[in-house]
């Protein structure tokens, strides 16, 4: 461990299996204190990134059925929905009133909706002249499947109708096994890897995330870190990573015990020495609440995520904590640091 600690202050990566002793053998303070010295090389400022933005979920009706999920519903379901553009349009001009420069666009596996719909919707929330953060990885692959196009295309078809960049979801742990327990029917580990690396060849920048603490053991945790991290060194397109803890309330797995604010912290720390290409780590105080989220500043993260002018999916398992803009920039001077909006490639507005 002494060898390992010195490996890591002197900058040099560490293997998987480092990684994993690490976590396993390293105390909470320990690892915090190592991932905040690889932040401070990284970002040698004091400064603390966040977005204004709004989670638009266009649609709750999927085919996927996830274990993990407590918002979708089955296409049969008389509640089921899919907005209409012009409440579209509402959410868009309140998102910009509030100061807010992109949306994250996302939505269920609708299995009726074409290709030429999303290219349409695109087309409409771009007259709003607002940056679209759009369409994770299985929607991507679910859009090639209904369209009969190969993704390749349907990214480039969407990107000419006004998408400009993707989120990371959908990634859960990128490990076949634990996919085919929690989500048989969404993308496989390798799928989601290939739209993220054809998005980076396309020119779009992108985001990486982790979904922990369901049915994964600690090998599989980092060999979701290892696949990103080899991505990474291939294409340089991811502009952040965003851990953050499984909400088991509504679910399938209502009764699983949660993920506690330690380990969150040790796994936030630990992605942040493991990920040693990616500039961003982002807390997660949507699950996590606004307390643990100032604490993450301490354990590797740089970012304070987006101010969620609305969300829906988290909400749905139960857990509610919401944020407004001077809330967020006051919780990081509370802690000496400074606060500062961004877009989503992380140039300052």
């Amino acid at each position: 461990m002494q060898e390992l600690r010195a490996k890591i202050l002197d900058g040099q990566r560490i293997s998987s299996d480092e990684g994993a002793r690490l976590f396993r053998e390293g105390s909470l303070f320990e690892l915090g204190m190592l991932a905040h010295e690889v932040r401070k090389r990284k970002h040698p400022e004091p400064v603390v990134t966040y977005v204004i933005d709004r989670n638009i979920n266009y649609t709750d009706i999927c085919i996927s059925a996830c274990k993990f999920c407590a918002f979708y519903k089955a296409p049969e379901d008389p509640e089921g929905s899919v907005l209409s553009f012009a409440e579209l349009g509402q959410k868009i001009e309140e998102t910009k009133r509030l100061g807010g420069n992109q949306i994250l666009l996302q939505g269920g596996l609708h299995p009726d909706l074409s290709l030429e719909f999303y290219e349409e919707m695109l087309r409409f929330i771009k007259g709003y002249g607002i940056h679209i953060h759009g369409f994770s990885p299985p929607e991507i692959i679910h859009f090639a499947q209904i369209s009969g196009q190969p993704f390749p295309e349907v990214l480039s078809r969407l990107q000419r109708a006004g998408l400009d960049s993707i989120p990371g979801g959908g990634a859960e742990i990128l490990n076949d096994r634990v996919r085919q327990e929690t989500a048989p029917r969404k993308c496989s580990a390798d799928e989601w890897l290939a739209v993220m690396e054809e998005a980076h060849k396309q020119g779009m920048r992108t985001t990486a995330t982790m979904m922990f603490g369901h049915v994964e053991t600690l090998a599989e945790r980092l060999e979701h870190l290892q696949r990103l991290r080899d991505l990474q060194d291939r294409t340089h397109g991811f502009t952040a990573f965003i851990p953050w803890p499984f909400q088991p309330d509504n679910t399938v797995y209502d009764g699983l015990a949660k993920t506690t604010g330690q380990e969150y912290l040790k796994v936030l720390a630990l992605s942040r020495i493991f990920l040693d290409n990616f500039d961003n780590i982002q807390a997660s105080w949507v699950t996590q609440g606004p307390k643990i989220a100032q604490v993450s500043l301490f354990f590797g993260a740089n970012d304070f995520g987006s101010t969620m002018i609305e969300e829906n999916v988290v909400a749905a398992a139960g857990v509610s904590f919401r944020l407004s803009e001077e809330e967020i920039r006051k919780l990081v001077t509370a802690v000496a640091m400074t606060p500062r909006q961004r877009r989503m490639d992380y140039t300052p507005v």
